[in-house]
This record gives structure tokens, sequence and C-alpha cells, in this order.
């Protein structure tokens, strides 16, 4: 089928629908607007409508903190909303971009059918039908016709610019009203109890549920308005299917016995088809579940009921109908659950195939045997047996290693194991290391691989004599023979050149061109980085720091600084032939900081004086790093450039840029052209770095397009990191600057390093993801590697696996300490194998899941349309759920959607990487910013990945003042939102703090000091310090998240209705987003469609 045709014609019920007075039928505002084309995907396309109290011409589009750019430039004025604004990226990952979801074939336009009008969910053409009441909600979707028309629905509130009554729940009516109803819980309460409207109850199951099966609602067919009474008489709920004791699911708490009927008043069919239309069956309201009651701003429910069979009547004004959010399956609830069950209890990783307790649970870990999750977390724990039955579920098969993860402080740091000049003993075949999996056999003289099979001798120096168990008796006394993960010391055989590593050196390279000292940049980090320096990186107890430094200053040309402790003042030379860098001094450039405190002080005191009334503008780039690199080499040691660059390099040098920023290209062929780097000068230099260890940490301070595509080419290849600050203000960036900068200098980094994994035989790697550099298959080199960073690893079949010995990675990784150590430090897992998909479904980790296809679809941008790229991702997602549903899935009507336990948010995460702004930009999105998160994601850890896409709501004012823990979370949508509430949101880049209209006074006063709502300074980015008891919690749980996470989240304070509030609703990514990505509950009935395409 042909992805952009026009959508099928309306169907003979697509007459105009019942309107809410006031608000004309097909418009933004009581304005006639322009008709709206059929989208090639239904539900998912267009901007939100808001409710408009003026006519707004053509689309309604989020306003950045002060109005928005027009669509073609292609910088970003200072004012504007941009990432380095809002924290370290104002990340939309609620509502983006123009083209989020033009991937779908027409059909999907079942979604949009203008069937009841619909208008609790922000979306243009709207969601489906009557809430379900648990997991297993029964409705008729097989048989259903798809073909409805998109249709312009009455405007729903939410992401609109008018009042902010969510309609389906602006008031706080339905948060948390019921619990999706497959979490084990003690008691969920019943759904019915939303806001006291009566209700029906949800059917009692029978059996435990095999998996989280519900039934999205039939988007062909008519729908029934939403009723606010029972059932009506006679009617049942549909027959129940049966289950297989496979998932885990408790009942709901107040259940009918099976063949319950309810009996209640009748209500209303449906204005459209006669319940004996062909194909469709007619859907009591009942059935799928809770009632809702009247919702704000609309008139009572049903100005005059009619019976069941009677002809339907001139449309009426009908209470908003759609399906119940609180049916499906819930974030909030999984991680609660999973808090619950496995918090209190160590996670030991002794047993073979343990899925570990989420990233979002508290836990502690004793290593027994196999690598902590905090090192390694996979996709899943069971391997197929089989290439072929791999190929058939679809499920990526991969790890995300975090080799310098930092533990907790009650976790013991990895033992360091040192076997003198004969160094760590490894297989002679395929040069595994000892590890806990290796097999002892003839009397402990010889061992057996586990990896290739392969039989060694195990030299007389390390012989023991092995129990009767077959295990050597001093295994418990030798960390390789008993832990999961540990390191040994490595032998003048594992160093360059065959000798030992010098310590390494720290660089600082400082941009002193116009905009750097215009903005109070260098005076302020001058001052910062004479605190800074005694906080290197050490040792173990070391008493102070081996890593020596070194300072450039740079614009067109480069000034280097003699530091060395014997001289008075620093001196400077200057070396103005860019094209042919060299480093003019050797001696007293790297210096040890205690030696030369006195020189390094008096320099960063002249520095900023020395610049202060520069006029140059114009910055070189590429001959910083080269200088670096030189530098590092005539030192004969490894190391970090941390280099402070403010605009894009257009002075004459080599890396001579030009500003190629071009918004016409979004959603065309060309877009990934504005992902790759404009010239090859960076692949290349990045190269000759990572080859003398020289690892380059980017600080950007751009004001308007900075080339990021190109300008982080040698950070991402050499292990760095980025970080960005658009249009930095000392007064309101330097909080987070500052403290990125002291985190970044302090964390413990390996240097020079090498990775590599192995497998036993059956598997091998195939598939690298991160920040490093690749110059065969198989080792993956990095400059740098620090706790933050991780490689992901994707493992394919190459023959077949026994369930017997499972499957095993080794991974070793070699690198240079901060003492100038050289090390190797192993992590060992051993994984299940199964012959059937059951065994596969019930081990998965949707968490690392959504990691590994994240970082596929980012970098799947620089070769193929994003569109491309997008329908890459949903494809693998129905390929999922319909293997799963066909092999696994008990016998169950086609209108029910059943997902596996463990990937039953499958659907809403992925949701969230669809509509992310690298593969769905909205209009205000740079190129920059997309390119900045495109490299950021690609070396996230799962904890950060989790969090990024899927926000954290809290709520403030719920939980009591003395309370210590965190407030529970909320789901990410507007419906959760009560406006006598506060709430704080944090995606590990951003912090929002949203305060509710109708907060009660004492708590403004409280928390803002100021007396009432409209004294608040919207976007204040301080808490002020005030002694009482809100205002210390709130601003603890800021610290304390602000820890949680590897960048510093700026905060941003958002009022009600205030124009901030747009941004604040990009997080909310149950919604639907403003530049038409889809809703959850729109997506979960899309992927419904596509799984029963492939299943038919």
């Amino acid at each position: 089928m042909n992805v952009n045709q026009s959508a099928p014609p309306v169907p003979p019920f697509g007459q105009n629908q019942p309107i809410y007075p006031g608000y004309h039928q097909s418009s933004y505002g009581g304005q006639p607007g322009p008709a709206v084309p059929a989208a090639p995907y239904g539900a998912y396309n267009g901007p939100v409508p808001g409710y408009q109290q003026t006519p707004l011409q053509g689309v309604p589009r989020a306003p950045p903190s002060s109005g928005a750019p027009p669509a073609s430039t292609a910088q970003a004025p200072c004012g504007q909303t941009t990432y380095g604004q809002f924290g370290q990226g104002d990340i939309q990952n609620g509502p983006s971009s123009t083209a989020q979801m033009q991937r779908l074939p027409a059909a999907a336009q079942q979604f949009g059918s203008p069937l009841a009008p619909v208008v609790s969910q922000p979306a243009v053409l709207q969601p489906y039908g009557p809430p379900p009441t648990s997991t297993q909600v029964t409705a008729q979707l097989a048989g259903m016709q798809i073909s409805g028309a998109a249709s312009q629905a009455p405007p729903s509130s939410g992401l609109g610019y008018g009042p902010p009554t969510s309609l389906a729940s602006a008031s706080g009516s339905f948060p948390n009203s019921s619990p999706y109803g497959s979490y084990p819980q003690s008691q969920a309460p019943p759904l019915s109890q939303a806001q006291g409207h009566p209700g029906v109850q949800p059917p009692l199951r029978s059996a435990p549920p095999l998996a989280s099966s519900f039934t999205s609602p039939a988007s062909g067919g008519p729908r029934m308005p939403s009723m606010t009474g029972p059932l009506p008489p006679g009617q049942g709920f549909g027959s129940l299917p049966v289950n297989q004791p496979n998932h885990v699911s408790s009942p709901p708490a107040h259940a009918l016995p099976p063949g319950t009927q309810m009996t209640g008043p009748p209500v209303p069919p449906p204005p459209m088809h006669s319940p004996q239309q062909p194909g469709y069956q007619l859907q009591q309201n009942g059935s799928f579940g809770p009632a809702r009651g009247p919702q704000p701003n609309y008139e009572s429910p049903y100005p005059g009921a009619s019976t069941f069979g009677s002809q339907p009547g001139p449309p009426q004004p009908l209470p908003p109908k759609r399906l119940d959010p609180d049916a499906i399956p819930s974030p909030i609830q999984v991680i609660e659950d999973d808090r619950n069950n496995r918090g209190s209890e160590p996670f030991v990783t002794g047993v073979r195939g343990q899925v570990p307790p989420l990233v979002t649970t508290n836990f502690l870990v004793k290593d027994q045997g196999n690598a902590s999750p905090r090192y390694i977390r996979c996709t899943s724990y069971n391997i197929p047996c089989t290439s072929d039955m791999a190929k058939q579920a679809q499920v990526p098969l991969a790890a995300v290693i975090k080799p310098l993860a930092r533990l907790p402080p009650e976790e013991a740091s990895p033992y360091v194991v040192d076997h003198g000049e004969s160094g760590p003993l490894r297989c002679n075949r395929c040069k595994a290391y000892m590890c806990p999996l290796m097999t002892f056999i003839e009397g402990g003289r010889r061992f057996q691989c586990s990896f290739c099979s392969c039989i060694n001798d195990v030299p007389p120096q390390y012989f023991q004599h092995l129990d009767h168990t077959g295990k050597r008796v001093d295994a418990y006394d030798r960390p390789e023979l008993s832990l999961g993960s540990y390191e040994f010391l490595a032998t003048v055989d594992y160093c360059k050149n065959n000798k030992f590593p010098s310590p390494p050196a720290f660089i600082f390279m400082i941009d002193v061109s116009y905009n750097a000292i215009r903005t109070g940049l260098v005076r302020l980090l001058c001052e910062e980085l004479k605190s800074l320096l005694d906080y290197l990186p050490r040792e173990g107890g070391a008493e102070e720091s081996t890593i020596r430094v070194g300072f450039v200053t740079y614009n067109k040309v480069l000034h280097f600084y003699n530091v060395k402790s014997s001289l008075a003042q620093p001196q400077m030379m200057v070396v103005s032939d860019v094209a042919d860098m060299f480093v003019p001094l050797l001696d007293g450039f790297l210096v040890n900081v205690n030696e030369s405190r006195a020189v390094i002080t008096s320099l960063l005191d002249q520095i900023p004086e020395m610049f202060a009334d520069t006029r140059e503008t114009e910055t070189v780039f590429a001959p910083v790093i080269q200088a670096g690199m030189e530098a590092l080499k005539a030192a004969e040691c490894a190391g970090k450039l941390f280099v402070f660059h403010t605009s894009l390099p257009i002075a004459e040098a080599p890396g001579k840029l030009k500003n190629r920023d071009d918004r016409k290209l979004i959603n065309t062929d060309k877009e990934k052209t504005l992902f790759q780097p404009q010239t090859g000068t960076y692949q290349t230099l990045a190269k000759d770095c990572v080859a003398q260890g020289c690892c380059v940490d980017l600080f950007l301070f751009p004001n308007q397009y900075v080339d990021v595509a190109t300008l982080s080419v040698v950070p991402q290849l050499t292990g760095g990191s980025v970080y960005k600050y658009t249009c930095f203000q000392v007064e309101n960036d330097q909080e987070r600057f500052l403290s990125d900068l002291r985190r970044d200098v302090q964390k413990v980094v390996g240097f020079d390093a090498v990775m590599r994994v192995r497998t036993s035989t059956g598997i091998r790697a195939v598939d690298f993801f991160g920040a490093f550099y690749m110059s065969n298959t198989t080792d993956v080199e990095l400059a740098g590697l620090d706790e933050d960073k991780t490689v992901t690893v994707e493992f394919k079949h190459d023959d077949r696996l026994n369930e017997e010995s499972g499957a095993l990675l080794q991974c070793a990784l070699l690198y240079t300490s901060c003492a100038g150590q050289r090390r190797l430090r192993i992590h060992n897992l051993a994984l299940n194998c199964c012959t059937q998909l059951a065994d596969l479904y019930r081990n998965c980790e949707t968490d690392t899941l959504i990691n590994y296809m994240a970082k596929f679809a980012y970098r799947g941008v620089l070769n193929s349309p994003v569109k491309t790229v997008r329908d890459t991702l949903i494809t693998q997602c129905a390929q999922i759920l319909a293997c799963y549903r066909k092999n696994c899935a008990s016998p169950s009507s086609a209108g029910q959607l059943i997902l596996p336990e463990c990937m039953k948010l499958l659907p809403v995460y992925l949701n969230c990487v669809l509509k992310s702004d690298v593969l769905q930009p909205g209009a205000e999105v740079t190129t920059d910013d997309r390119t900045y998160v495109r490299q950021l994601v690609s070396s996230m850890d799962v904890a950060e990945t989790n969090v990024f896409f899927y926000p954290r709501l809290l709520p403030l004012t719920k939980s009591p003042l003395d309370s210590t823990t965190e407030p529970p979370a909320v789901r990410a949508s507007e419906e959760r939102l009560s406006s006598g509430d506060i709430y704080l949101l944090e995606n590990g880049l951003n912090l929002f703090v949203w305060v509710g209209a109708s907060v009660q006074q004492g708590v403004v006063q409280s928390l803002f000091n100021v007396s009432s709502f409209s004294q608040i300074t919207s976007g204040l980015s301080v808490l002020p310090v005030l002694d009482n008891p809100l205002s210390k919690k709130v601003r603890g749980l800021i610290d304390s998240l602000r820890a949680q996470r590897m960048r510093y989240m700026k905060l941003i304070v958002v009022k009600q209705e205030d124009k901030l509030e747009m941004l604040f609703k990009h997080f909310l990514v149950e919604d639907k987003s403003l530049s038409g990505g889809a809703s959850y509950v729109d997506f979960l009935c899309h992927m419904h469609k596509e799984i029963r395409q492939l299943l038919s």
C-alpha cells in the first residue's frame, strides 16, 4: 500500500458530528480554517488545536519562551527556547515535530474515523471509544472495517493556548483513580470510584492472565457515548478470554462472578449507523469499563436519552468519550510494583540468566559470579537457541555495558588482582580471561575454557587442588574465580611500545574571542579553575593527584603558557601559523598543580584582563585540538582536552566551517546531511587523537548555529562529552555550567582504552553503539572512557546454542588509570538459552530494549530519511508483539491486544522515542539541538534513557511534609495535572516546577515568598531559600534529583496558562504532541492495527 496515498473516502456515517456550543466544527478558535488534508497518518497527524478565545491564523504552535522564530530561519535567537537555555537540552519528548507519524499506510486512518465527538485527548483526530476496565477488556474488534477518514473533530483542549481545562480531568478527576488491572497489587480501588460517579465494576478473571491483554475499541465501528450509569438491561460483559498461567496478573479488587450481568437504565445509541450495519457488532457502553461522569465545560450528559433500537435523533452534545488511559499499561504502576516487589531484597548474581530489578528500583547487588546490572544490562536474559527463532521473534539481542560505572557506597569496587610478571591467566585459543565460568579438570592441572571449549594447562604457580564438587579449594579467595567483575594489573606486554605509561594530563583550552569575553564566560571559568584544580581525580587514598595540567587560549591564533614553578610570572607564546600547528614549548607547559600553584593562579588572574578589550570575533577549532594532541604526544602521555568554544570556526584554518543550516531539508531525503559532518578533517583528527590517547570534552556556548554535527565528531570518536549552553548568561547559567564542569573534571576516567567483548560459541558481537572509534571489527578503541559512558553491543547467532551451557559474555577493558597504572577490568555474564519463544518473552527487559532501539534509530538518521527510520522502529515493534501473540498467547478474539507481561510498556516507551526531537522535531527545535541530543543519547545508560524518554512527574503538595521519601510519581499527561497542585517534572536534562492557577495562597507563600499566584515570576530558575518545611522539602527533593543525574538540570518555574507552559507540555509524553506525535492511546491502537495486519 502506498504510504503517502490520501485517506479513503469518508464512510456514510461521516456526517458532521455533534458539536459543542460556541465551537465551530471545522475550525480553530471559531474561525473557519483551511480544510485539513487527508493525513497519511490518521489520528497522528497535524497540529493540536486548543480552545481559542482569539482567532488564530493557521496552525497553533507552541510559542517558545519569547516568541518563536519563523520556520525558515536557520538560527535560534537568544530569547528562544533552545536546548542550552532550558537544561542540558530542551528535549521535547512530548509535543514535538511537524512530521511525527507520517509513516503508516492509509489504513491507519481507522483511528481518525469521524465517529463520536471525542474531546478529552489532545488530538485532532480523536481516540477510541469508552474506557476499558482492566487489562482484560473485551470488545469485538475483529471484523471491523478499517476505512475511516480523517475528520475534523471539535478542537480539544490540552495543548492549545486557551483556558487550561483539560477535559478529561483538568482538575485531577481521574489521576490514579484506578491502577492498571493486571499489575500485581494488594488492593486496587475499583475503577468506578473515579470522582464518585457510578460506573461499571470490572469483571472477575477466572485465572491470572498470561499477558497484559486489553482491547482497543474499534476505530472503524460505531462508538457508544460513555455513560454515567451501569450497563443497560441484559448487557453483560463480553466473553472473557481464557488465560494461561504464563504471566502475572491479579484481578481487580471489586469483581463480579463470571456471567453476572449488570442492569441499569438504557442509554442512547450513537448517532451514526444502525446496529444492524454489516461488519459492526454493537458495543454496549459497559463493555469497556468505568463510566466517565460529566466533564468540565460541557453540558449535562444526555439532554434527552432515547431508548435502544430507536433511530438516531438529531445530533446532540454528548459527554467526551475515549479509551480510558487508566485501563492501558501504566509506566508508573509498573515502576511502583517493581520497587515494592524487588526493592527490599539484595539482587544476588549467582544464578544464571536472572532478570534484574528495573533501573528505577533502588536495590543492592551481591556479586556471586555474574557482573552487576550496574555494569551490564541485556535486552533479554534468555537467548533463543537458534538464529531462526531469533529472526522469528525480532527481539534484538543486545547488552548495554558501562564498564567503569560508579557503584553506590554500600557496594565494593572491583578487587584488583596482581599476578606479577606472568600476568593474568587466559585461554590459549580465544584469549578469554580466567573467570568463574571456567571449568577445572584433571585434579586442577588443566582448565576447560567455557567460551571456546579449548583445554589449557594451569601454570604451576597457579595450581590448586579441587574439592569434592570439582571446585578449586581457593575459589573464594580469588576474585577471578568467584566474582563477576574484577581487575587485573596489566604487565608491560599490555602497554604501548612495551613501556609503562606516564600519568595522564589535562589541558584547558579557552576561547578568548569577543563573544566569550563579552558574556563573562572567561572570567567565570578562570575564577573557577583556581579552586577546581584541587579536585583532579586521584587513585584510592592518594594525597594528591598525579595528573599534570596545561593552559592554552585562542581566537584566530593560539597562545600557549609556560607555568613552570621556577618562574615569577607565566610566559605567553603565540602560534599564528594555524595551518601547521606545533607546540612551542615542552618544559613548563604541563605541570604539577601544587608545585606551580602561584604561577597558575597568576595566569588565571591575568587571562580575563589580557583579552578584556578584544574585538576579535573569529575563531579556529581544528588547530586547537591538533595543538592539544601534539602537546600530549610530546609529553608521551595520554590525557584529556577541555575545550571551551563559542562560535562557528570561520577563520582561515584547517577545519574551517560554513553555516549550512537549512530547515527546508527537514522531512526530505537530504535531511540526513544535517546530522553528518560537513568535512572529513575532523574524522582524520579524531583518529590521530585516539592513537595518542587524547580524549576531548567540548563545552559549547553558542548564540547561533555552530554546526554541532561537525564540532562533536572529535569528542564522539574519542570517548569524550559535549556540553551545550545556548545563549549563555552568567546570572542564569553559571550554576549549571560550573556544576557540569566540576563533575566532568572530577569523575573517574580510563585513558587510552581498548574494549573487547568475547562470547561463547554460537553468538558473536556484530554491532557497537556509543562514543568510540573502531579500526577493526572487534576492538572498541576509546581515548577516554568515563564512569557515565556506555557501549551498547548487539549479538547475532553464528551457530546453534545449547540450553544446558547457556550463552556467556566477557567484556574486557584495558585502560590507564588516573594514576598512570595499566589495568584490565573484566565483567562476566552468563545468560540462559531457550527453545521456546515464551521463555524469551518472559525474560526481556523493556528499558534496555528501548535504550538499544533509540540508539539504533539515532544512528540510522545519519544514512536514511527520518521517516524510514521511524517506519523501521514501528515495524520491528509490531513484529515483536505479533510473534508473541501468534506463538505464546492463548487463543482469543482478534479484537484483543495482548502484550507480554514484561513488554507491556514497549508501545508507550517506543512512542516516546518516535516523538523525540531527533525523529520528529517541532518548528522551534534547531538542527544543533537535534544533533546534540542524538550524540548525547548514543552513550546514555539504561537509567538515563528511561527518564529521558518518559519524564518523571512528581506532585509536590500531596505527600506529608515530614515524609523523607520522594512523592509517588504520576503519569506524564496533562490529564494528571490538577490546578490546585504544584508538580515537579524531570527528564535528566530539564527540571520544571509547574504551578497550578488555583494553588492555595499559603503554599505559594511558603514556596515562592509572594502572596499570590499572579506575583510568581514565570521562568524563575531558583527557588528562594525559606525557613519552612515545604520550602526545605522541595529544595531537598530538587537537590537529590540533581545528584542522581549525570548533568545538572536547570530549574524553570512554569505557571499554568503561561507562555512557558507550552515548553513544559512537550514533556507530557502520553499526550498528543503539537507537531503531530501520537498520544499513547492513539499509538497503542495503531500498534494493535499493525499487529493484526501482520497476523492476517
